[in-house]
């Protein structure tokens, strides 16, 4: 068994210095061409062990460092969709990840996003604090961020810690503890902040060493793999490359990837099968900026690497799909069913009622589903790719279905304005954005209001529930029908309803309601106008100063009590006074 590099991913919110902390790592090496250097690889920067002990430097004695890791293996290309490519069945081929919170922003959406995705792929991850250096006053007098810290002026200090308690207690809220990483007790339980400057080089040392301990620590079983193995590995992207035709960016996180070897890839339709035709690695960072020369044709990979593979058919890859190499042909079969079965794992159909879903790769699309699920909205059905006719098509029958869900949610895509307005005129609402929580947001308020609606109408039947008190002196007619201002203390009146008095019995029937001459079709809590009651006599069945009550059979009674959600507090009371009035003659009327 070989212990391979951990493979680290970085995320966070836009401008809060994801690239900048990757650029400073591949930078700290960039005219460095000895032994040691940092090896750039497809999507990957490799950081192997000499130079950690390097930049960590006094930290090995401090924390009594020892290695056993050849290196880490950070993945380039930083955002929550690279992240979400990462992934593997049941989980991500990323070892640990490490969040970047702008120090003086705090958490922001699409670091809830980022948080909410580790979470759902089980992804262990620390939290690079950047950008100390912007703090006003702030002294970076040393890369090392615990010595530096005591060298700040009292103010600077102060307003350090007001920004770092107030991501402790932000972090709190979505459910993690978290501290400086040389306080945290357990690694566990506990997350690690690494404060760092990705332009001065604070910090850096220190997230380096609490990377190389984390992983060798909590993820050396892991890490453990057969080189002689078939490899396995996730596409990063498929692109067209002038010159080479369609290329494969690929991590490998398992085994050894020879040139020539047969591989079985993820595909919309089915796995594809072909046959490595070459493996490309960029060369040294010295080199690279040489575009006529940027790529190294090597023979064989071992894992954790990030390559550019060229074979046919791989225009029908997609970007999260799994790829496997297969060493012995009797395994060819075994090797794409296991694809195809996770491949269909995520492009799945959960049930005839739901949401369609769509996205950009099988990452995103795999990321956007385990967060649905979570948040309780099904899916009817998961696809990949831009928003089509088929999928209005398919929301339309939805909502001429009655359903909750008649709605299109893209991730990462796009859709053509022909269809936007097709979809506009057939009210099929389509949510699209980048930050799959903001899909959900949005979701949810549509849905909530499109539930409402259908539940209003469930009930639109029945009458509303008012509690009204006769103006004495406003008594236009005292019979024939009743004529008088009426104000409504709790509910909402409507026109064509029984009302009671106290002890329950039946004083008359509203006949109209006006107001200033005018028709009214409901009179709201607060309101007055003139009121016209069929039956009632004024000085027999009720007084001026009375209070009625709308009355209602016990079925409709039961049915707004199942509904109560949707009526308000002064509804409800009204309900609850009726219900009083009632059980004097029936304990057990309406329940």
């Amino acid at each position: 068994m070989t212990i391979r590099q951990p493979i680290i991913t970085v995320l966070g919110h836009v401008d809060h210095g994801k690239t900048s902390v990757l650029d400073y790592l591949r930078g700290t090496t960039l005219a460095d061409r000895e032994a040691g250097k940092i090896t750039q690889h497809i999507g990957a920067t490799e950081v192997p062990i000499d130079k950690i002990k390097e930049t960590c430097g006094e930290l090995l004695d401090l924390f009594k460092l020892e290695f056993n890791i050849p290196g880490l293996l950070f993945i380039d290309t930083p955002g929550h969709e690279a992240f979400s490519n990462l992934r593997k069945r049941g989980g991500s081929i990323a070892d640990i990840a490490v969040l970047v919170i702008d120090i003086n922003q705090g958490i922001q959406p699409q670091t809830r996003e980022s948080i909410e995705i580790l979470k759902s792929f089980k992804v262990p991850f620390i939290i690079a604090a950047n950008k100390v250096d912007l703090i006003t006053g702030w002294k970076s007098e040393d890369k090392i961020f615990i010595k530096n810290i005591k060298n700040q002026a009292e103010n600077v200090t102060k307003y350090f810690n007001n920004n770092f308690y107030k991501i402790l207690g932000d972090l709190a809220e979505i459910g993690f503890e978290s501290n400086l990483y040389h306080q945290v007790e357990d690694h566990q339980k506990t997350v690690s902040i690494v404060p760092v400057s990705a332009k001065t080089g604070e910090g850096i040392p220190e997230l380096l060493a609490v990377l190389t301990g984390l992983s060798q620590r909590f993820l050396t079983g892991k890490l453990e793999i057969e080189t002689d193995a078939p490899a396995k590995g996730t596409i990063l992207e498929i692109k067209e490359e002038k010159g080479m035709g369609t290329t494969a960016d690929v991590i490998i996180y398992e085994g050894t990837l020879r040139q020539d070897d047969t591989i079985v890839i993820g595909g919309l339709d089915s796995a594809v099968t072909t046959k490595v035709k070459a493996i490309l690695k960029t060369k040294p960072l010295s080199e690279i900026r040489d575009k006529k020369s940027s790529f190294d044709k090597v023979k064989e990979v071992i894992a954790a690497s990030g390559v550019k593979i060229i074979a046919n058919d791989l225009n029908q890859a997609i970007a999260g799909a799994p790829i496997i190499s297969v060493q012995d042909k009797s395994k060819l079969e075994e090797a794409q069913n296991k694809v195809k079965e996770e491949i269909e794992e995520v492009l799945v159909k959960t049930g005839d009622d739901g949401v369609v879903l769509k996205a950009d790769t099988l990452g995103s699309l795999e990321a956007a589903s385990n967060l649905f699920q979570k948040h309780e909205i099904p899916i009817k059905r998961a696809d990949i790719g831009n928003i089509t006719k088929r999928d209005i098509v398919e929301a339309e029958g939805s909502l001429e279905n009655g359903s909750e869900y008649p709605f299109v949610l893209g991730f990462n895509v796009t859709i053509e304005q022909e269809l936007e307005t097709m979809a506009k005129k057939k009210k099929i609402p389509i949510i699209i954005n980048q930050v799959i929580y903001k899909i959900v947001e949005d979701f949810e308020k549509l849905h909530t209001e499109r539930k409402q609606r259908l539940e209003l109408e469930e009930i639109s039947d029945l009458q509303w529930p008012a509690k009204i008190q006769i103006m004495k002196q406003y008594i236009f007619r005292q019979s024939g029908p009743a004529i008088f201002g009426a104000e409504v203390i709790d509910g909402k009146l409507t026109p064509d309803v029984e009302l009671i008095n106290k002890d329950g019995k039946v004083v008359g029937r509203v006949k109209k309601i006006e107001e200033k001459g005018k028709k009214l079709d409901e009179l709201k809590k607060g309101k007055e106008a003139a009121v016209a009651v069929s039956k009632l006599i004024i000085g027999r069945g009720a007084d001026g100063g009375d209070f009625l009550i709308t009355n209602m059979s016990e079925s409709a009674f039961r049915k707004l009590k199942n509904k109560k959600h949707l009526l308000s507090k002064s509804e409800i009371q009204v309900l609850k006074e009726l219900a009083e009035i009632k059980r004097k003659e029936n304990d057990l009327w309406g329940i």
